[in-house]
């Protein structure tokens, strides 16, 4: 058995709001810095119930002056079986 990390999305999504207030920045701010025409993006990141795409996330992480790891929480719950 292997232990696999799986990404929490809501808290993530937690971690993502409280980032973005540490940095000051507003829904809105980050709704200009990626060019969304709507803030629902972020809310749905923000809420856990999506997450953002890869190069969304590497964005954000820029933003925010944080690692990746430093948005993403991830859970080692997961297990499967490996064959060799």
């Amino acid at each position: 058995m292997v232990n696999l990390p799986t990404i929490d999305m809501i808290r993530t999504g937690q971690n993502i709001a409280r980032l973005r207030k540490q940095a000051g920045l507003s829904v809105r701010d980050l709704q200009d810095v990626f060019g969304f025409a709507t803030p629902q993006a972020i809310y749905k990141w923000q809420q856990g119930v999506a997450l953002p795409t890869i190069d969304n996330l590497v964005v954000l992480a820029a933003v925010l002056q944080v690692r990746l790891d430093d948005i993403l929480v991830t859970d080692k719950a997961a297990q499967i079986q490996i064959s060799a």
